[in-house]
């Protein structure tokens, strides 16, 4: 049991990592009943009574959306682009706070890392202002 909750979280994340994304490419039908199934917690019964489906029809809809989701990050990669972006602003902090020089110089250089991972977190959220938008 203990098995299937942690799968059940890790695959819940993943889709919440990919919806962030991607969610823009979906249709609005798959992005409101991703929302209401992930974000919202409703069961598939309540999906299915505000859309006026069937159940089925609702775990179709989400599977379909959820095998775009990953059908798009094994095309534009965005977010394990993310993620390599984010571990190498971690690492470059922690080098920063071993490295011995003047606290101001520090701080500087802490404030830069901190804009970075500032982008980086906008773009997740699909704002205009990362590195993913400000290149197209």
């Amino acid at each position: 049991m203990e098995i299937e909750q942690s799968d059940a979280l890790t695959r819940t994340t993943r889709v919440n990592l990919l919806f962030d994304f991607y969610e823009n490419l979906l249709t609005e039908k798959q992005r409101t009943i991703l929302a209401y199934y992930y974000h919202d917690d409703f069961s598939l019964g309540e999906i299915a009574s505000e859309f006026g489906i069937s159940r089925q029809a609702v775990y179709d809809n989400i599977k379909r959306a959820e095998g775009a989701l990953e059908n798009y990050e094994d095309k534009l990669l965005l977010v394990k682009k993310h993620e390599r972006l984010m571990e190498a602003a971690n690492l470059l902090e922690r080098g920063v706070e071993e490295i011995v020089m003047k606290e101001s110089d520090r701080n500087k250089l802490m404030a830069v890392i901190a804009r970075l991972k500032t982008a980086e977190q906008t773009a997740r959220e699909g704002g205009d202002d990362s590195w993913q938008h400000s290149r197209a």
